[in-house]
């Protein structure tokens, strides 16, 4: 009897228990239709979005000089390089006869005295800077000489005394510069003019600059020598819709087989004019020049003609809102769905900022570490509820054990009623 007893009863709790599923389901805004299974979420993150444009280059000089020979006027004597030697500024180049030595000669000294009293003049202008800079904190009200106050470019009656001293020493620093690249070209002129004294009947051509000698045409056809620079960067072109997005001094990476590290550098100059003439048949390609970051002397340089890959950094923001660009749904406005600590599945319309890498910025919306709903397979309601499959990995016996009876009965008849 007792055996009938229990088939009995389970049999009228499994009755129950469907007449109670199918009553909650079929009745209107029940919390059952309103249920919404999330199988993919995901949390706001704080995370660096990077914007990029990918494509690709060649390692070339930075710059080629050319130099040039007036035959009409001169005789041409004899080359002093090779192709592919290293020289330095100053290096001699060719010599060849003038008819006009001495014009040359006193046109030689007229630009050496001419330097050499701007670099007078530049030791006298840095010894007004040191003097007025002495007196910036002892004498604030001290007169100031109107060149320098010129130069400076900044208002000293309202300037604060750590902004001008700061702009003295920018200005003393550019000016020595200035200083000793007329102190070179004074060593390039004395060298010239040794030369025509010590060999009054031939002069020499010196090079300007530090390179490699590229070319030399001994047909004396202009350009007669070609001298590349030994820095190098990468050359390439854009496309039109990148153009809309490079600019110049943006940060670039670059990786090629024939090197191990990595080359790292700016965006130095980009060509507003399309390489070919423009035409409807073809795409515009804008030419590029990205400079690279010297290593240090221990590194070898990258070798001419070697091709990238090539990064062009756009846009990047570290420590942003974050969260994948699938999970932004679309109404007019942009929102996304946050899943709250009741249980709910809220809309949250959001204000987009950068988008790259499959990420997109939040600027307003949910904060870090919100919980959102990746794309849903099915249409959701805003406010709905929500369930989400047991992740058994996380399920652990000690935890179970903590509730009370009347606990693991609730959630039991929550887990099924939901279900």
């Amino acid at each position: 009897m007792s055996g009938n007893w229990k088939i009995a009863a389970v049999s009228i709790a499994s009755i129950v228990l469907i007449t109670v599923n199918l009553y909650l389901i079929e009745k209107k805004e029940s919390k059952v239709e309103r249920t919404v299974f999330v199988e993919n979420w995901t949390k706001v993150k704080k995370d660096t979005i990077t914007d990029t444009i990918q494509t690709n280059g060649v390692i070339k000089p930075v710059e080629e000089y050319d130099i040039y020979f007036d035959a009409k006027k001169n005789d041409f004597k004899k080359f002093l390089v090779k192709e592919g030697d290293s020289i330095t500024a100053g290096s001699l180049l060719f010599e060849y006869t003038a008819t006009e030595l001495d014009a040359l000669k006193a046109s030689l000294e007229a630009e050496k005295t001419a330097a050499e009293g701007e670099m007078a003049g530049i030791e006298e202008y840095i010894g007004k800077l040191r003097s007025y800079q002495g007196t910036v904190t002892s004498e604030p009200e001290a007169a100031i000489d109107e060149s320098v106050e010129k130069n400076l470019n900044i208002d000293i009656t309202t300037s604060s005394s750590d902004l001008i001293e700061s702009n003295i020493e920018q200005e003393m620093y550019k000016q020595e510069l200035e200083k000793n690249r007329l102190d070179e070209k004074v060593k390039m002129l004395d060298a010239k003019l040794s030369s025509i004294e010590e060999q009054s009947s031939a002069i020499v051509t010196t090079s300007e600059a530090d390179g490699v000698v590229k070319n030399i045409n001994k047909n004396l056809d202009n350009p007669i020598i070609s001298i590349v620079s030994t820095n190098m960067a990468i050359e390439g072109y854009f496309s039109g819709e990148e153009m809309k997005k490079a600019e110049v001094g943006m940060t670039i990476k670059a990786s090629s087989s024939d090197s191990k590290k990595a080359l790292k550098g700016t965006i130095g100059r980009i060509h507003s004019y399309p390489a070919e003439e423009p035409s409807l048949k073809k795409d515009n390609r804008f030419p590029f020049q990205a400079l690279i970051e010297p290593e240090g002397e221990e590194t070898e340089p990258p070798l001419v003609g070697s091709k990238v890959n090539l990064t062009v950094i756009t846009n990047e923001k570290a420590g942003v809102p974050s969260i994948p660009i699938e999970a932004v749904q679309y109404q007019k406005h942009p929102y996304i769905y946050k899943l709250t600590n009741k249980g709910h599945v809220d809309k949250h319309y959001i204000t987009k900022g950068l988008k790259a890498e499959g990420k997109q910025e939040i600027i307003k919306g949910p904060s870090v570490d919100d919980v959102i709903l990746l794309k849903p397979n099915v249409a959701v309601k805003n406010h709905s509820y929500f369930i989400t499959p047991i992740q058994f990995e996380k399920v652990k016996a000690r935890t179970y054990k903590k509730f009370t009876s009347r606990e693991k009965v609730r959630y039991l008849l929550l887990g099924i009623l939901e279900k």
